[in-house]
């Protein structure tokens, strides 16, 4: 079965940072470009990041720029995304998700991970 999972999700204060990590079965990242988006309560959902599989190109919205890093783990094999100074606007659901291209219709999504951001 297909499926991507993510993980590392939790409740962070204000200013914190929090990594999540995005984990395959039965297929190979890295022959994917991987995405991040948030789904924030009662918004709509938002691509944050994403990180190409032909030349590791990545790219972030600009609400993140700066405070997020996308990258592969090779070692753990997965996409991981570094969150830091994380604000209250950050909290949302956050997915990952597979594509042939950064910007290209999304072929698997995993669940997602929960982010708190609250004091």
């Amino acid at each position: 079965q297909l499926q991507l999972v993510e993980s590392g999700g939790g409740l962070v204060q204000p200013g914190g940072s929090l990594r999540l990590s995005c984990a395959a079965s039965g297929f190979n990242l890295d022959n994917y470009a991987i995405g991040w988006f948030r789904q924030a309560p009662g918004k709509e959902r938002e691509g944050v990041a994403c990180i190409s599989s032909r030349d590791g190109s990545t790219f972030y919205s600009s609400s993140v720029k700066g405070r997020f890093t996308i990258f592969r783990d090779n070692a753990k094999n997965t996409v991981d995304l570094q969150m830091n100074s994380l604000q209250p606007e950050d909290t949302g659901v956050f997915h990952c998700a597979a594509a042939p291209v950064c910007g290209g219709d999304m072929d698997y999504w995993g669940k997602g991970t929960l982010v708190t951001v609250s004091s």
